[in-house]
Formats: C-alpha cells, sequence, structure tokens
C-alpha cells in the first residue's frame, strides 16, 4: 500500500490515468494509478460525507486532494479517464448523482462512478468475490455480498441513530463513564484524566464546559477514540468493558448481514477496516464470538487493498476505452 512519502511514477510516457477517492467524515484520501494499475500518487484532504459536509464542501475537498496530487506529477485531472468514489453518506441515489455531476464540472472526468465507502472497503477485501466488510472509524457499517451480487448493509445510521462500535459512539460511552465515575455512580477510571488531557480541561470536573463548547464536533468527538483504544490496552477495566461493547455491536453488524444473505453455512471473509481495529483482540474477540453464534466458519481477514486503492482498482475494472 502507498505512503505518503512514497516516490512518484514519472508519467511522461502515460496517457491514461485511473483515479480512487475515500471519503468519509473526518478526511479524503485519494489515489492515482496509471494504465499499468501501477501507483502514481495519493493525497489528502478534509472530509468528504456530503450527508454530513454538504456536496459543495465534499467536491470541494476531493477536488483539492486530486489538484494537489496532479500537480505532484505535473500533470491535470483531464488526464485521469476513470474514477471511483467511495464516499460515506451517499446511499441515497440522487445524493450520489448530484456529487458525480458536481464533480464533473469541477474536474471535468468524464467517467465518475459514485459508491459507498463500504463498497470500495468490500472490494479491498475480496477483490469482488463473495464475503464482508466492517468499518469502524469516524462511524460504523457492515457491507456484504453473495456471488450472485446481492447487497445488504447493517448500521451506518450516523451518531443520532446508531454508529456502535464505531469512533463517536465510543468516545460518547467513555464520556459517560467518566461522567458515572466522577459523580460517584460508578467504578473509578482512568480515563477520566486522558480525557481531561484530550478535551483540555483543566480538571476533569471541568470536561462539561469543554464537551459541549461550540467548537466541538463529530470529528473532534470521534478523536477521543484513540485514547480510549490506548487506555485499555493500558489494562483499564472501563475503557475494556467500553471496547468490548464495540466488538459486540460490531459482531452483530455482521451476524445481521450473514443472516440477510444467507451466508450462514459459508466460510466467508469479513475484512476489518478503520482506525478502531487497532485495538486487537480487545474489539476482535467479542465481534467474531458473535458473528460465530450464526456463522461458525466466518473469519476476519485484513484488506488486501486499503479503501482508496480499491477504488482506484474499481475505476481501472470499470474504464472502457473509446
Amino acid at each position: 500500500m502507498p505512503t505518503k512519502h512514497r516516490k512518484e511514477k514519472d508519467l511522461s510516457s502515460a496517457h491514461e490515468l485511473f483515479l480512487g477517492v475515500d471519503g468519509g467524515g473526518t478526511k479524503t484520501h485519494i489515489v492515482i494509478l496509471d494504465k499499468e494499475k501501477n501507483f502514481v500518487c495519493e493525497g489528502f484532504s478534509g472530509p468528504s460525507n456530503p450527508l454530513r459536509v454538504g456536496v459543495e464542501t465534499a467536491v470541494a475537498n476531493i477536488s483539492q486532494a486530486v489538484n494537489s496530487a496532479c500537480d505532484q506529477i505535473f500533470r491535470s485531472p483531464e488526464d485521469i479517464v476513470s474514477a471511483t468514489f467511495g464516499l460515506a453518506g451517499v446511499r441515497r441515489a440522487d445524493l450520489r448523482e448530484r456529487v458525480r455531476q458536481s464533480a464533473f464540472i469541477n474536474l471535468s472526468i468524464k467517467n465518475i462512478e459514485v459508491v459507498t465507502d463500504a463498497e470500495i472497503a468490500l472490494f479491498g477485501t475480496t477483490l469482488g468475490k463473495e464475503g464482508l466488510v466492517i468499518i469502524s472509524g469516524t462511524g460504523s457499517i457492515c457491507y456484504g455480498k453473495d456471488t450472485k451480487g446481492n447487497e445488504a448493509t447493517a448500521g451506518g445510521w450516523g451518531p443520532i441513530a446508531g454508529d456502535e462500535g464505531g469512533g463517536v459512539s465510543i468516545a460518547k460511552q467513555a464520556l459517560q463513564a467518566i461522567a458515572k465515575a466522577l459523580d460517584g455512580r460508578g467504578r473509578p477510571t482512568k480515563l477520566s484524566y486522558v480525557g481531561a488531557e484530550y478535551f483540555r480541561a483543566s480538571t476533569p470536573e471541568d470536561l462539561i464546559v469543554a464537551i459541549y463548547s461550540p467548537q466541538m464536533d463529530n470529528k473532534r468527538l470521534a478523536g477521543f477514540a484513540k485514547y480510549v483504544v490506548q487506555t485499555a490496552l493500558e489494562g483499564d477495566e472501563i475503557a475494556i468493558e467500553i471496547m468490548s461493547v464495540a466488538g459486540f455491536e460490531l459482531g452483530l453488524a455482521a451476524y445481521a448481514v450473514i443472516k440477510k444473505l444467507n451466508l450462514e453455512s459459508k466460510k466467508i471473509p469479513i475484512g476489518m477496516v478503520g482506525s478502531i481495529f487497532k485495538a486487537g483482540e480487545l474489539l476482535t474477540k467479542p465481534l467474531i464470538e458473535t458473528v460465530h453464534s450464526y456463522a461458525p466458519k466466518a473469519y476476519l481477514q485484513d484488506p488486501k487493498l486499503n479503501p482508496a486503492n480499491a477504488a482506484a482498482t474499481m475505476a481501472f475494472r470499470n474504464f472502457e476505452p473509446n
């Protein structure tokens, strides 16, 4: 997988570029491949979930990442012959079409496919074959597909109605545990001091001021999940319990998708995508135990391609020269 520090490939003789976009609630990652499917360069920018930031801002951030990457290799976005945008928040067909049209106006790319972030993550896990993927980053979702192309989804309801097992949900549970600990309604936890430091409160008791400030948003809130994971890995019982609940919820989402697709008797991979999986077995053990209660042959698998690379590969496969 490419990194920001990898040397860009010389494209002086290349005529066709392929773009993949992985856009979420906190950042956008783009990858460009050449006509031999070799990695060329990548770019990063702000969030591009149109349901959260609007179509205009989402496309502007994508355009910023693409233009910056193209500048690195002295090429124009017009040299991109096919693109796949994998974005959070685009379940609705009308929203996908609005993004596609806006992106065409901004980047002049003729062939743009807009799909969900879950679809590119699944492709990165299975390379188009049968299976599931669980994304746990800012939010959470499980998406699966069978050999006939039937699709099913569970989760992805956002921070108000769902996203259990995702960063915002984990952060909220941690803050609730801190509040209970400080009140004497719950057990003490190291999270009280970790939370005060992360949210820049002078004391744990002052957290209430920090977390309800006008500057607080889902990105900032979700960022606290990283420290909840670390606190759990350091042995804090409350943090460990929060990660266990997160694993169970993600397993429940996978269970629901497997049931919808009638895959319970098959040996299917379940890809793991997102920063929350850095918790390791504290998350994956309750996850797979929940799945195995219904689908004993399913197994967890690291992705073969990161989401942006997967999207670029999909763009390559979708391209049909005139």
